[in-house]
C-alpha cells in the first residue's frame, strides 16, 4: 500500500493542483471505476463509457491548476455526467443532421447543451430546498412572480418572500460550486476562445 493510499482527497488534490503525478494516479485508481459505472449506465456503451472516463481524467490533468474543489466525488461525477450528457446529445444531433441532411451551427448547440445540463443541475440543488424556500424560488424564477405577488399568494410577508429567495440563491451556488460545474463551464468556454 502508498502513502497515496491513506490520504484524503483535499490533500490528493491539493498534490495534483501541485502537478503531483502519483496523486493523480491515486486518484485514478479511486474513482475510474466508479466513473465508468456512472457513465456506462447513462451511455450502454463500453467503448464509449471507458473513452468519457478517460476524457474527464485528461480533463482533470489538464486543468489541475484551476481546481478549486472541496469535493472530489462529486466533482468527478459531475464532470462525467456532463462528458456523457455531451456525447449523447452530439451524437443524437449528429444523427438528426444524417437524417435531414442539414448544417448546423455548433456553437449554438453546445451553447443550449450547457445551458440545459446547468438547468438540471440547479434544479437537483432546488429540490433539496425546504418546503417553502423551494416553492420561494419556483415562484420567483419559474413562474416570474415578484415578491409582492409571492407574498400575497402564500400569505407571508415581503420580507420572509426575500429571505427565502436569498436562503435559496445561495444554496444552488454553493450546489453548483460544490459540484465543480463553474470550472466545467468556464474551462469549456475558454476552450472555444481556444480554438
Amino acid at each position: 500500500m502508498s502513502n497515496y493510499e491513506t490520504l484524503s482527497d483535499i490533500s490528493l488534490t491539493s498534490l495534483l493542483k501541485d502537478g503531483d503525478d502519483s496523486a493523480f494516479t491515486e486518484i485514478y485508481r479511486r474513482y475510474s471505476k466508479k466513473l465508468f459505472i456512472m457513465s456506462y449506465n447513462y451511455c450502454k456503451n463500453k467503448e464509449t463509457a471507458e473513452e468519457l472516463v478517460q476524457e474527464v481524467f485528461v480533463g482533470l490533468w489538464d486543468k489541475r491548476d484551476l481546481l478549486n474543489v472541496q469535493k472530489l466525488q462529486p466533482y468527478l461525477a459531475t464532470a462525467i455526467r456532463f462528458s456523457v450528457f455531451k456525447a449523447i446529445y452530439k451524437e443524437r444531433r449528429r444523427q438528426e443532421i444524417i437524417n435531414q441532411n442539414i448544417t448546423i451551427d455548433h456553437a449554438h448547440f453546445e451553447e443550449k447543451l450547457h445551458a440545459k445540463f446547468l438547468q438540471e443541475l440547479i434544479n437537483e440543488s432546488v429540490e433539496q430546498l425546504p418546503e417553502k424556500c423551494n416553492l420561494v424560488y419556483r415562484y420567483s424564477r419559474e413562474e416570474g412572480l415578484n415578491n409582492r405577488e409571492i407574498s400575497e399568494k402564500m400569505k407571508i410577508s415581503e420580507k420572509t418572500v426575500e429571505a427565502h429567495l436569498t436562503k435559496a440563491l445561495k444554496s444552488v451556488r454553493r450546489y453548483l460550486n460544490d459540484n465543480g460545474i463553474f470550472i466545467l463551464l468556464a474551462s469549456s468556454a475558454l476552450e472555444k476562445i481556444i480554438k
